[in-house]
């Protein structure tokens, strides 16, 4: 058996004010061929375990590119047409080959093409010919779209939101494919549209149970996998909304049915699945009124994990104007601030501007006499079993508030980034965050309670209002007919 694996993967926010290039993937991970470390990333599980699987079977495994980039804005041209010709030459050099095997996201979006992964599966397929496997994993905030259920014989999105189980969702997907490619099942891919488009936490219900749910009916009647694609509501793409996807053996006629089944059910989910979003002020007030910390407040649409700069400072106002100095928040993405940070070195005390540098919604710059407090290049903060790069960072004291400051935009995933940075999260009340729900199973062991706080920004968090070009009208909330 041989068998090609490869990875080009990000999350496009085309409302977002960024942009994203090749420096934005070789800042947050590229590993040419036969270079990629044994930590997965969230994105390129299936690369260790390929490896993994290979050794113990003995088949034959051809590596290629793998690479992500931070969730940003839309990618450029040159960018996405490079990253895929340089895959695309790397697999015809492999040939033949029984299976393809990549790792995707699935909201990645070019200047030049609204469906990458689309486009991707499909040049696949017209180089491997339509007796070769192919499979990949997606995040389940991505777009399903017919390009790519047509063309891929496996597709497997992680089931969680936080998304703690890339690795077992790539075990699962390499694991069908090696057994399609040893004809032991006939895969066959089935989709349910849910007509609408929301947020879908499974750390609490009723996502929780229908998760839980839909793994208990894997493994029987020829259901092979189940996936919920949440969709993602800041990619204005046509396909954008939530589906069931279902994996199926050829020889089963339950996948259908059982696909429109669980498509209804999460459609009557709606309106039921957010945590309670509080605005900064609430938040903070709540926080304070707390007889033990620390506090986590999440600044739930300043995420960088949803393809926004992360640099927003009205959190952070809010804590001053509320006198709740003890607080420490990480993170802003501020790479300016942070090499001035470190040319005045550890323990110096100097005028600093920082924060809201990509956005007018972000609130005002801060310009205030802070004092660096710690420096550590190359920082980075634990995700599961996967290790994400910040950068440069510096934590600075900011009126008695521990303020991180970063250079590599990511979302807070754990508390390590405290940590790395010399703050004992425990220390503090409150800790402000920049996290949708990955922060999730990290910080719910060390907090007291957790607030989500709804600050308007450049992520668009209301499909009824926010003005798409391409995405359906048809969908809740975004149509009048299933008010």
């Amino acid at each position: 058996m041989r068998i090609f694996c490869a990875s080009i993967a990000t999350e496009t926010n085309t409302f977002s004010p960024l942009r994203a290039d090749l420096s934005d993937f070789k800042e947050s991970f590229y590993a040419a061929p036969g270079e990629h470390p044994e930590t997965p990333t969230l994105c390129s599980a299936v690369f260790p375990v390929c490896r993994r699987r290979a050794k113990e079977e003995g088949w034959d495994l051809v590596e290629g590119t793998a690479t992500w980039a931070e969730p940003g804005g839309i990618v450029n041209s040159k960018t996405w047409d490079g990253l895929r010709e340089e895959v695309l030459a790397q697999l015809r050099s492999a040939l033949p080959v029984d299976a393809v095997v990549l790792g995707l996201h699935g909201a990645m979006v070019a200047q030049n093409c609204r469906d990458c992964e689309g486009a991707l599966l499909e040049a696949v397929r017209k180089i491997v010919g339509p007796n070769v496997v192919i499979g990949a994993t997606l995040d389940p905030h991505s777009h399903l779209s017919q390009k790519r259920t047509k063309n891929a014989n496996v597709l497997v999105a992680f089931k969680e939101f936080p998304h703690t189980d890339f690795v077992e969702c790539a075990e699962d997907c390499v694991d069908l494919v090696v057994r399609a490619v040893e004809k032991k099942i006939t895969p066959e891919l089935h989709v349910a549209d849910c007509n609408m488009i929301e947020v879908l936490p499974t750390s609490r219900e009723p996502m929780r149970g229908f998760v839980d749910k839909i793994q208990s009916l894997e493994g029987k009647d020829g259901i092979l996998s189940i996936s919920v694609i949440h969709g993602f509501m800041a990619g204005d793409v046509p396909d954008m909304g939530t589906k069931v996807l279902i994996v199926a053996d050829r020889n089963t006629d339950k996948a259908p049915k059982l696909a429109a089944e669980l498509s209804q059910e999460l459609f009557s989910f709606r309106g039921t699945t957010r945590p309670e979003f509080l605005s900064p002020a609430e938040a903070v007030v709540r926080a304070k009124s707390a007889l033990t910390g620390p506090i986590v407040i999440a600044d739930v649409w300043d995420n960088p994990g949803g393809g926004v700069p992360g640099d927003s400072t009205i959190l952070l106002r809010t804590l001053v104007e509320q006198k709740a100095f003890d607080a420490a928040v990480g993170t802003i993405w501020d790479p300016m601030a942070v090499k001035t940070c470190i040319s005045a070195g550890e323990g110096a005390t100097l005028k600093l501007r920082f924060g809201s540098k990509m956005s007018d919604t972000a609130g005002p710059p801060i310009d205030a006499e802070v004092k660096v407090l710690k420096i550590v290049l190359d920082a980075t903060q634990d995700f599961g079993t996967s290790i994400v790069p910040l950068g440069d960072s510096v934590a600075i004291d900011y009126m008695g508030i521990t303020v991180i400051l970063n250079s590599n935009r990511s979302q807070s995933f754990d508390p390590s980034l405290f940590v790395n940075l010399g703050v004992d999260p425990k220390s503090r009340k409150i800790l402000v965050i920049k996290s949708t729900n990955h922060f999730y199973d990290g910080f719910e062991p060390v907090a007291s309670d957790i607030l989500y706080a709804s600050v308007d920004g450049p992520y668009p968090n209301d499909p009824k209002t926010t003005h798409y070009k391409y995405a359906r009208s048809d969908i809740w909330p975004r149509s009048d007919l299933f008010d």
